[in-house]
């Protein structure tokens, strides 16, 4: 699927949890997971906007499009 999901990034540059993240928006750990893993069809518009409200970042900071076949863009470490 060229929908890219990088909550998880998004959670490491806040220094939050999965499990506080889920809380604060009021839904399962288990479906955060699913989000992070990219393992989910869609997401509701009111609970991606609660998740930037938590994380106070955009839409596009937790979500990329990537053209199916195309490279893996290089993330400077650090």
């Amino acid at each position: 699927m060229p929908i890219i999901v990088n909550l998880d990034v998004m959670l490491a540059r806040r220094k939050m949890r999965s499990k506080e993240l889920a809380e604060r928006i009021g839904i399962t750990e288990q479906n955060v997971s699913l989000l992070k893993s990219g393992k989910v069809r869609g997401v509701r518009f009111d609970t991606l906007a609660r998740i930037c409200e938590v994380l106070r970042c955009q839409p596009g900071d937790i979500l990329e499009y990537r053209p199916d076949g195309a490279e893996e863009p290089q993330r400077l470490a650090g």
